[in-house]
């Protein structure tokens, strides 16, 4: 099943190299006070600073995300005082049928069915040091909505570490359930995106723990003031959102194996964090 995903992730970022129909950068900068991690705190400080670009083509859609995370030392980094730094990257390419067949797959509020195929990437400097890679792949159903998008993709996962020095572990491939959206709200200039994923268990953890279930929700409002500043429109955007995460990782908040060996990531395993954010696209 690895090899299989990793032809299709492989396939995926190939057939991405195609000239575009159309397309969208960003530079863009989120900042909050409340986000957690597990066995840590839940009052970490994060600059997040995003490259991300979407973009169509003859066969579908292209996204990709690139974050670089500057958390405050609340989250410090390993064998040091100061914060820790993440990059954490995501590619996914959608092959929209409809475009690649000239068919229609439209039924009920359902406009266009596609699959989408991609990776998950990220390092990070603190104690545990993560190395998460990770395959996905499933069938997207693309909604019929008025304007903007909303998309539902149900994905198989392959997911895995090397944090420390440790070898590298593979999780039990696991399914999950992700909603992405960009619609306007009925109010002028003023756009409703985010995302929402719930993440089945991947078994147990390379220390042997059974994991958990995630729900990881982020939504935010985006106002765009470009005509304020006698830019294009979409060309600055600012607003404001919010992050539940539970479990994060698949590091449960409340679980113990026994009195004396506990499990528990405690209250940093679930961050709950309002966020204000500001882009640049071009």
């Amino acid at each position: 099943m690895k090899k299989i995903l990793s032809f299709i992730a492989l396939a995926a970022v190939a057939a991405g190299v195609q000239a575009a129909d159309w397309s969208d950068t960003s530079l863009g900068v989120t900042y909050g006070t409340k986000f957690a991690e597990p066995y840590g705190s839940t009052n970490i400080s994060k600059n997040i600073y995003t490259l991300k670009h979407v973009s169509g083509d003859k066969y579908g859609t292209n996204f990709f995300n690139a974050d670089m995370l500057q958390s405050n030392s609340e989250d410090k980094v390993a064998n040091g005082n100061s914060g820790a730094q993440e990059v954490y990257v995501v590619y996914r390419r959608l092959f929209d049928l409809q475009k690649i067949t000239g068919k229609s797959y439209a039924f009920g509020p359902v406009k266009d069915v596609g699959v989408t195929a991609g990776f998950d990437w990220n390092t990070k400097n603190d104690s545990y040091a993560s190395k998460k890679r990770m395959l996905v792949v499933g069938p997207t159903f693309m909604m019929d909505v008025k304007q903007g998008f909303f998309n539902a993709s149900v994905l198989l996962l392959d997911e895995s570490n090397a944090p420390n020095t440790m070898a590298r572990y593979h999780y039990k491939n696991h399914a999950a359930l992700s909603l992405a959206w960009g619609v306007p709200t009925g109010i002028n200039n003023l756009g409703f995106e985010g995302w929402a994923d719930y993440i089945g268990a991947k078994g147990n953890d390379e220390d042997g723990n059974a994991t958990k279930a995630e729900t990881h929700i982020n939504a935010a409002l985006m106002y765009d003031v470009s005509a304020s500043v006698g830019a294009a429109k979409n060309t600055f955007k600012v607003g404001a959102g919010y992050e539940y995460w539970k479990n994060k990782f698949g590091n449960s908040t409340t679980d113990t194996i026994s009195f004396s060996a506990p499990k528990q990531a405690g209250p940093g395993a679930t961050a709950k964090t309002p966020f204000i954010k500001a882009e640049y696209h071009f």
